[in-house]
């Protein structure tokens, strides 16, 4: 099987190249931007695999895309490309607009083309997996989990234009017959993401004595899932999956944001035992909310359990230890990116 992966030299798209090329030893095409939080480091570990071909293009560029289809004849598209910080999307909607709902269309409607010349076998097999996120769901209250049929409540620009991309990729699976998968996900930590998410950015700034900068009182939800759990979970619905059904990937971890940076100084109090910044919790102060932060996150994942066979295998307390350690031994991977990126906290509402 040869796949093509959007947004391979991404954070979870990375972690996807990795998987399929290194443990199942599958080809892949990895169609990257490059934009600033895509990294060729990040599939450093396989770029010398023969299985693994990267391309750098746009998913906006038709012409790009439809060279990349013609010349490498992919059995199946996983596409992750997207911007994805909620809070760069606050300050500047409308690359997640251009991006996330032009780029996805501009994807669908490729490999609509594209898969109606294939035939037999081939045409069959065919799958476009498009990954999502929780976010599109809006928030919830104390109680209750993200199935399947909730509603749509997007409450970012960022969550807005990832919903209007799975409606469109819906819509190419009922009107044209594509066979299209979809993937909603809770929110992923692991190795290899970039700085301005909240678990690296805790660790970067606790392990050089900065603050930690907390939203509101930090008792905001969110279910954590590893990026090598999701990983697993997407090829699983990649090749187990059904045309035009939708299913949610969580990791059963609900935290409060304020448990996961105290959990976090915590593995760093006992990783880095001669730090001077110790106890590293000292370190953390609490900054005006985001504006629109949803409350909480949960999934539902009886769906892909149940029917596909799969659930996230990693604790996040293991997780998150092998998480800040990789840190703690990748500076080569992150320092680099603290030279280009001062870390500013942005979403503040003031375009």
């Amino acid at each position: 099987m040869k796949v093509l992966v959007t947004g391979g030299a991404g954070f979870i798209g990375s972690a996807v190249v990795r998987y399929l090329v290194g443990e199942l030893g599958l080809a892949v095409v990895n169609l990257d931007k490059l934009t600033y939080a895509g990294r060729q480091e990040s599939v450093a570990p396989v770029a010398g695999s023969s299985d693994y071909v990267f391309e750098r293009a746009d998913i906006c560029d038709r012409a790009a895309v439809e060279k990349i289809f013609a010349d490498h004849a992919p059995d199946a598209v996983m596409h992750l490309a997207a911007e994805s910080h909620v809070d760069r999307s606050i300050d500047g909607p409308s690359a997640f607009v251009e991006t996330n709902v032009n780029g996805t269309f501009t994807m669908l409607d490729t490999a609509l083309a594209y898969w109606r010349g294939l035939s037999g076998k081939q045409q069959k097999d065919f799958r476009f997996l498009h990954v999502s996120t929780d976010e599109v769901y809006g928030a919830l209250g104390d109680e209750g989990v993200f199935t399947e049929d909730s509603q749509y409540r997007p409450n970012s620009p960022y969550a807005a234009s990832k919903a209007a991309a799975d409606h469109f990729a819906r819509a190419w699976h009922q009107t044209y017959g594509l066979p299209v998968v979809v993937t909603n996900c809770s929110n992923n930590y692991g190795p290899y993401q970039f700085p301005e998410k909240m678990i690296p950015t805790m660790v970067l700034a606790a392990m050089e004595g900065g603050k930690l900068p907390v939203y509101g009182d930090g008792s905001n939800v969110r279910d954590w899932l590893h990026v090598e759990d999701h990983a697993e979970a997407l090829y699983t619905v990649l090749n187990k999956g059904a045309p035009g059904e939708v299913y949610n990937i969580g990791g059963d971890n609900e935290r409060r944001n304020l448990e996961v940076v105290e959990a976090i100084c915590a593995a760093l109090d006992h990783l880095l035992p001669g730090s001077t910044h110790k106890p590293h919790r000292d370190l953390i102060e609490f900054v005006a909310d985001r504006p629109g932060h949803d409350f909480r996150y949960a999934i539902d994942g009886s769906k892909l359990r149940n029917e596909l066979g799969w659930s996230a295998q990693r604790t996040f307390e293991d997780g998150l230890t092998e998480t800040v350690r990789w840190y703690l031994e990748n500076r080569d991977w992150w320092a680099p990116i603290q030279k280009i990126y001062a870390g500013d906290r942005q979403g503040l509402g003031n375009t």
